[in-house]
């Protein structure tokens, strides 16, 4: 490699990219005249501007797949060329969805990125690697062309002929790459040996890394905040200062500059001083700046002497301006910063671990604008978008921090846990006296009945009882729009009954798809931690909700979005039981298991029969906004729906905060845990909780909706907890059951209960206007409602000791106490990640009814398919684990002790 060739790839990358950056962004300028002519709300405007930075974002971890295989020459080239195709058709469309979906084309221009990164840092050798790709991020600069240069064009052209232009000049420069680029060196040593390509597999390898998501998420600020405000700026400088576009754009470009150009001497920065430096750097003084634009204007009167004194805090243009500048600096720095991290850490994955970091880079730049206009049209404060930034960036801050600190704890010889958290104390602090940390249990052995009975249970228990309340709530918030939908129409919202059900099922889609992540979360952070974050990110929807059902004029998307949010209750199952599960000994952890979910369960049931009593009086006086009166008289605070779970998230966070604890020997890496993908009973039990917490989550989310569409005439809201309180408790009160018969024999006969309970339903639907029928139906669900509490306890007490087995079987050489560990370890991810995919019944169950309405004018399609679903279950529960032969047969009949079977802890069955 020859410095000539090197300059070259670098020019050439750098300009390419910087022309593709300024077609990505293009939206920022032509977005406000097409904002314009179709008369597009603050979010449809957001929700424009974001659409292509979402192609932009989730190409980039196959586009950098797929330069790693077939070199960046050829699919930069191709990238530009279908860019440009796209462009050019953007100015023959006029309609908003039809635009839309030309921006997802236009979109695929932020892909480029990645696949410069992957072939400029083929080039450069790994001292010098920050510095080029610094030099390549420079290309960031597109932004400002666009902003400073686009406006006089849409003068002169009008936007479509802008457009034009554009997919002109990105058509001229793919053909110029073309010719004058070359292929990497390692691209044509692999075609002169005739290598054959890097698996898929290998190359998303490090991609389960805990590390490259961290990473991922300072690029979502870094990067993603960038690309936000360049598309923001523009509308926030004509909204608040009430510029031209013109000179909007020109301003706009006083941030875009920066953060580009100074990328360069970020990654000079970062080769000579460290990028963890350079990051600390980034993320301080970004957070000082941002905490100043946050600040909205407000005005004061302060009582003197002489009378009131006035003043503003207000912001003025100009030093409005140069914060921004000074903002995207610092940005520009860690760009560069995070960048030069990959090649060091992956140097082999630099495309597939480059492309998840740009990939979650580039998909802030598209929610990022979005919430921008969803917080500016819930709150009315300009300045909102900026206090968003300011808190992503302070947990990004803090979870490096920490993070850092616990890689110097692991690889240094000293015992920083020894010394006190603040140096002037040293001399008052004595470990001997005061311990470590108060909250980390170092030494916990709850099988060792001395122990237990002196220290631990004490211990335990208190973790209970303050992770019930917190999973309580969790659950009410989660399923709080079962209930809100049912009020919906009568506050004036005129959605369709499908769309009604769809906000009845989103919190459990992703509810569901967050458990996934929750499940691994435990022994990775600690179980007070994560208990106590989990707890007060539901204050997030809990608010949102409060404030979006007062004003009629919500756009549906608002409410989409809150439904999403409400899933934070639903992850939080996850990491509650598998944070309960370390702490308990064999023979009590299936009943400590069967309380924690049954009483945290009884959330949906305290909802149920809480909201519906709290948005019928003005629980929190003026502060909690004025009622809507309905047609019959009716005075309605659905607000409170939200609102009345704001002051028990506080308490129970600081409960979980200042009570709860960690335990040391239950921290385990992701690839730790991930081992669990490759048992196959992980798979089986997820089935078959599916049928069980699926089922009890689903018809707690669905049923209140449906009766009131089936029976119109009865007051649904009054019975509807009922249900799921039936269903909470019986899981608590019958631990012990499975403890004592068996969890495989008593999940079987659940099963069989719930066949039944569908037909009786089934039954009592075809005779719906009979008098009676509801009582029939409702008994019924009740029926179905107490088998899944049951089917709840068993299918989990099942897998602790489905996995002790397993572990002796398949790690038979380690000793009793690695297989204990092993066996706790993979039984606590097992429960957590089957409770997440069972938890996707709150969204299918919904869901199904609405579709089974939709389609054939009532809901018996849908059981019908339950009913075929529970069936499934039963055979698969009879034949793999209870039938004579099974895997638990022996154990649960007392014909193999459980502790000769089990040498991990697991639950114990009592004959």
């Amino acid at each position: 490699m020859t410095p000539a060739l090197q300059r070259r790839a670098l020019s050439l990358s750098t300009f390419s990219f910087a022309v593709c950056f300024a077609v990505w962004t293009i939206f920022s300028i032509i977005g406000v005249r097409i904002k314009q002519d179709l008369g597009l709300s603050e979010t449809q405007f957001g929700l424009l501007v974001a659409t292509p930075v979402l192609t932009g974002s989730v190409s980039r971890i196959f586009l950098g797949v797929l330069t790693e295989r077939y070199g960046g020459r050829l699919i930069f080239t191709i990238q530009m060329l279908t860019t440009a195709f796209a462009t050019w058709l953007l100015a023959s469309v006029h309609t908003y969805p039809v635009f839309l979906l030309a921006a997802l084309g236009l979109g695929l221009a932020g892909g480029s990125f990645i696949i410069g990164v992957a072939y400029v840092s083929r080039w450069y050798e790994t001292e010098r690697q920050g510095t080029a790709l610094g030099i390549f991020g420079v290309g960031n600069v597109g932004a400002a062309v666009t902003n400073f240069g686009a406006p006089f064009l849409v003068v002169a052209y009008g936007w479509q002929g802008t457009a034009r232009i554009y997919a002109l000049v990105l058509v001229a420069i793919a053909v110029l790459f073309y010719v004058f680029a070359k292929d990497d060196p390692e691209h044509v040593a692999q075609r002169a040996h005739h290598e054959k390509p890097v698996s898929l597999a290998e190359q998303f390898a490090p991609l389960k890394n805990q590390q490259v998501w961290r990473f991922s998420l300072y690029y979502f600020f870094v990067f993603g905040g960038f690309v936000a405000l360049s598309l923001w700026l523009p509308r926030y400088l004509i909204g608040v200062y009430g510029l031209d576009i013109r000179t909007a754009g020109v301003l706009a470009a006083f941030f875009s500059i920066p953060a580009s150009i100074f990328r360069a001497y970020g990654g000079h920065l970062s080769d000579q001083r460290g990028a963890r430096t350079v990051m600390y750097w980034a993320f301080g003084f970004s957070l000082v700046c941002l905490f100043m634009l946050a600040y909205p204007k407000v005005d004061y009167i302060v009582h003197g002497i002489r009378g009131p004194i006035h003043f503003s805090t207000q912001m003025g243009l100009t030093p409005f301006v140069l914060t921004v500048f000074v903002l995207g600096f610092f940005m520009s720095l860690g760009k560069a910063a995070v960048y030069k991290h990959i090649p060091d850490y992956y140097p082999d994955h630099v495309g597939a671990v480059g492309g998840l970091v740009g990939m979650i880079g580039g998909l802030g730049g598209f929610v990022l604008p979005i919430a921008f206009g969803v917080l500016l049209d819930l709150s009315g404060v300009w300045t909102s978008s900026f206090a968003l930034l300011f808190g992503i960036v302070l947990v990004s801050l803090l979870w490096m921090h920490f993070s850092i600190r616990t890689m110097e704890r692991e690889n240094t010889q000293v015992a920083l846990d020894d010394l006190p958290d603040f140096p002037e104390l040293s001399a008052r602090h004595d470990p001997k006296v005061h311990g470590k940390k108060a909250h980390v249990l170092e030494e916990w052995h709850p099988e060792d009945v001395g122990f237990w009975e002196k220290k631990g249970r004490a211990i335990a228990q208190r973790n209970l009882w303050i992770s019930i309340p917190c999973l309580l709530l969790a659950f009410s918030v989660w399923l709080v729009w079962s209930v809100v939908v049912a009020k919906l129409p009568a506050m004036g919202f005129a959605y369709t009954t499908n769309q009604l059900f769809w906000l009845a099922a989103l919190p459990g889609l992703s509810g569901a798809t967050m458990r996934i992540f929750y499940s691994f979360m435990v022994p990775i952070f600690g179980g007070r931690l994560w208990t106590t974050i989990s707890t007060a990110s539901l204050l997030i929807p809990a608010l949102g909700i409060g404030y979006a059902v007062q004003n009629p004029d919500t756009p549906y998307l608002i409410f989409l979005v809150l439904a999403l949010l409400c899933g934070f209750g639903g992850g939080n199952f996850a990491s509650s039981m598998a944070n309960i599960s370390f702490f308990f000994p064999k023979a009590q952890k299936g009943n400590a298991l069967a309380l924690n979910a049954g009483l945290g369960n009884l959330g949906v049931s305290v909802m149920q029969f809480l909201v519906p009593l709290a948005i019928t009086t003005s629980v929190f006086g003026a502060i909690g906004g004025k009622p809507v009166t309905l047609s019959g008289g009716e005075q309605l605070w659905l607000q409170n729906a939200g609102f009345i779970w704001v002051p028990f998230l506080i308490v129970a966070t600081v409960a979980a905060w200042l009570g709860m604890n960690d335990i040391s020997s239950a921290k385990a890496s992701f690839k730790e845990q991930a081992v669990i993908f490759q048992r196959k009973h992980n798979w089986v039990m997820c089935l078959l909780y599916t049928g069980t917490f699926g089922s009890f989550i689903g018809y707690s989310a669905g049923f209140p909706l449906l009766a009131k569409l089936q029976f119109p005439d009865v007051n649904v809201l009054k019975y509807a907890f009922l249900g799921p309180l039936v269903g909470a408790l019986s899981r608590a009160a019958t631990g012990w059951v499975s403890d004592r018969w068996g969890g495989a024999r008593v999940t079987f006969w659940t099963f069989l209960s719930m066949i039944v309970a569908v037909g009786g339903v089934l039954f009592f639907l075809s005779i719906k206007e009979q008098p009676g029928a509801f009582w029939g139906f409702f008994a019924m669900f009740l029926v179905l409602f107490f088998a899944t509490g049951v089917g709840n306890a068993s299918t989990f007490q099942m897998i602790p000791i489905i996995m002790g087995r397993e572990i002796s079987r398949l790690m038979p050489t380690l000793g009793a106490d690695q297989q204990r560990k092993h066996a706790e370890r993979e039984s606590a991810a097992i429960i957590a990640f089957s409770s997440a995919i069972a938890a996707y019944g709150a969204f299918f169950i919904p869901k199904g009814y609405g579709t089974s309405i939709s389609l054939t004018g009532g809901p018996s399609a849908a059981l019908w398919a339950f009913m075929g679903f529970y069936v499934i279950c039963a055979v698969v529960t009879w034949w793999i684990y209870s039938r004579p032969g099974g895997l638990l047969y022996d154990i649960e009949r007392g014909r193999t002790p459980l502790e000769s079977a089990t040498q991990a802890g697991q639950t114990g069955v009592r004959t």
